[in-house]
């Protein structure tokens, strides 16, 4: 197996004048399954289309790099990171992070900010006949107008200021393929907006390509930049979802949130309507997604033949995203959580896909092949942990859904969560005789193991799960994530009761002293969030130190492309609602939120004093220092 080449050299290795299509990443190429580029890279090989990829191309200068693979036969393609390009370089305070995770050595200066924008201007200034697709997580959580915490205002569509001529929103393996098959159908075919080499091949134009992805028959989980009402094919449609406009939200925060209620509620259906957005005098059109990916289809993303390593350019260097899941295997994709906050499901989807037990043993002797395997699997996981193999019983019920969890506000009758195949999964993997550990480091959700399924089976499946978890697949110490203690933050936040966390800690602790294991379980939990107030956050210090926990996987609250509480916090409503959500917005309102994660460290005693003096809540002192206080 060898990498995707990312030289010149490396394309004449494999005998190739021109590459088909060249993807511009603004992570590390690792050419595994879990980064997107190598993912799109494999999917459009396996269609027999020659690809090339240009890792972290210097956008400053003379613009070499992105003329280092010449011009591609098709399409270049922006795949602006793992991970959002602004979540990845700053912390919630706007403070540069200690390393960049998917650069060689943590290095902050190999990627811009908002790749997709400044990339797709640099092919545009040297290629400005060559169509360029957008992708991955930064594009797709900006498809349509959104707010930018970092530069605090409402954007357009991210195809508006980037110039792409398509993208493509969630995981990309489906509109991929299919926009790789009709472009190679056009160039087999006269067409006379094409452009031929010297040697008479078709290279594809804009205006090709734009004919092929704007047509009547849209590709699905497509979004396209149409400069006028007429230009849209077919025109608005009846059952068409026209949102406010740009410019209509920008006057009115509140028309915001009323459009990322039909936004939120449209990429969560199985069977979903065609969105439009105006901006200006163009218009944003959203084409409804593809149904969930089959098993066989998520099968063959994963069973795809990538050398599992960086690009053998990085030898001697440390990347450190590579690092946390080099033995890890992926089970599924999608979360039914709904969590407000979290892009999970606006991303990957609701509805959860599995590998076959048979692609996942493949991974994982695959990684017990590695020469520097020394017996422990790192995680066992996916967006969470124990959601394997689980969706509606009557498959028909869930194409008519409109929820954006099945989980909140109550579990649904119709969700079938039984933990039997996720089980026979781990002791599978555990009967490998080079597996010695597999964990679990991926977060548990805990409220689809204590919930009453009405079913022995289930209930029976649920217990025997908890068990095999604390006793087999904790490394020390679980992650799990409460996320607050307020039922009231909990409600906004689509989380359960915090009640919950308490009575899957009792059988926690039971477990451990029954076994003799001293492991620890680590709570995750969020201040700031929309709803949350600091006597919320003075409550959270007093419960957590009942339960006899000083925090340390804590974070400010985060305000991220097209999520649920990050439209709470922009336009200070609830769009499930449409009613009033306070927001602490400051850096003074944040800080003193955040300080009562920490009541246990000396030097915040005296401004938590000084807070709680202000609230009016000095009878809550003694309970966080003592009756001395």
């Amino acid at each position: 197996m060898n990498a995707l080449p990312t030289t010149r050299r490396e394309m004449e290795q494999r005998g190739w004048l021109q590459a088909d299509v060249i993807l511009l990443s603004a992570d590390a190429y690792v050419d595994h399954p879990s980064f997107g580029a190598a993912v799109i890279g494999r999917i459009l090989e396996a269609e027999g289309l020659r690809v090339g990829i240009i890792p972290q191309p210097d956008w400053h200068g003379d613009l070499r790099d992105f003329r280092r693979l010449g011009r591609p036969r098709l399409w270049f393609g922006v795949c602006p990171g793992a991970m959002d390009s602004m979540v990845n370089k700053y912390t919630a305070a706007r403070r540069l992070r200690s390393e960049d995770a998917y650069s060689p050595d943590g290095r902050h200066n190999l990627r811009p900010e908002y790749p997709t924008i400044v990339y797709t201007q640099c092919v545009r200034q040297l290629y400005p006949d060559v169509p360029v697709v957008i992708g991955g997580i930064e594009a797709s959580m900006r498809r349509l107008a959104h707010y930018d915490y970092w530069q605090d205002r409402l954007r357009p569509s991210i195809l508006l200021d980037s110039g792409a001529d398509l993208l493509m929103y969630g995981m990309g393996e489906q509109p991929t393929i299919e926009l790789s098959r009709r472009l190679i159908e056009q160039l087999e075919s006269y067409h006379p907006a094409l452009s031929y080499d010297e040697e008479g091949n078709a290279q594809m134009s804009r205006e090709t390509f734009r004919e092929t992805v704007c047509s009547d028959d849209a590709i699905p989980q497509t979004v396209t930049l149409h400069a006028s009402e007429r230009d849209i094919p077919r025109g608005i449609r009846a059952d068409d979802i026209a949102l406010h406009s740009y410019e209509q939200c920008l006057a009115e925060p509140r028309l915001h949130a009323e459009n990322f209620h039909h936004i939120e509620e449209q990429s969560n259906r199985w069977e979903a309507q065609r969105i439009l957005q105006q901006a200006g005098s163009q218009w944003v059109v959203v084409n409804p997604p593809y149904p969930p990916m089959t098993t066989e289809q998520l099968d063959h993303s994963f069973d795809l033949p990538y050398t599992r390593q960086p690009h053998p350019r990085y030898a001697g260097k440390r990347i450190p995203a590579f690092e946390m899941i080099r033995h890890s295997v992926c089970l599924h994709r999608g979360c039914f959580g709904g969590c407000a906050f979290c892009t999970i499901s606006a991303h990957q989807g609701k509805f959860v896909v599995s590998r076959s037990k048979e692609s996942i043993m493949r991974e994982v002797k695959a990684v017990t092949r590695q020469p520097d395997f020394h017996g422990t699997l790192s995680d066992l996981g996916g967006p969470s942990a124990n959601m394997y193999g689980m969706r509606g019983r009557k498959l028909e019920a869930c194409k008519r859904c409109r929820r954006p969890s099945c989980i909140f506000p109550r579990i649904c009758p119709n969700l079938n969560g039984d933990h039997s195949a996720l089980l026979d999964i781990y002791r599978a993997v555990d009967a490998i005789p080079e597996v010695k550990h597999s964990f679990i480091g991926s977060g548990v959700r805990y409220d689809l193991l204590l919930h009453d399924w009405q079913d022995e089976h289930l209930n029976r499946a649920a217990a025997d799960y908890i068990r095999e978890l604390i006793l087999h697949h904790v490394s020390g110490r679980l992650k799990v994530a409460p996320e607050h203690t307020s039922d009231a933050v909990l409600n906004l936040m689509r989380k359960p009761s915090f009640s919950l966390f308490g009575e899957f800690k009792c059988r926690f602790d039971h477990l451990n002293r029954e076994a003799g294991l001293r492991q620890q379980i680590i709570p995750y939990f969020i201040s700031s969030h929309p709803g949350c107030r600091a006597l919320d956050m003075a409550n959270l210090a007093i419960a957590t130190k009942q339960l006899d926990f000083h925090l340390e996987q804590v974070q400010d609250f985060t305000p991220t492309p097209m999520t649920t509480a990050t439209t709470m916090w922009y336009s200070g409503y609830d769009p499930d609602t449409m009613e009033r959500v306070f927001v602490a917005k400051t850096p003074a309102e944040k800080a003193a939120q955040r300080m009562f994660f920490f009541w246990y460290k000396p030097d915040q005693r005296r401004r938590i004093e000084a807070e709680l003096r202000r609230m009016g809540r000095m009878d809550l002192l003694p309970q966080l220092f003592g009756r001395q206080a």
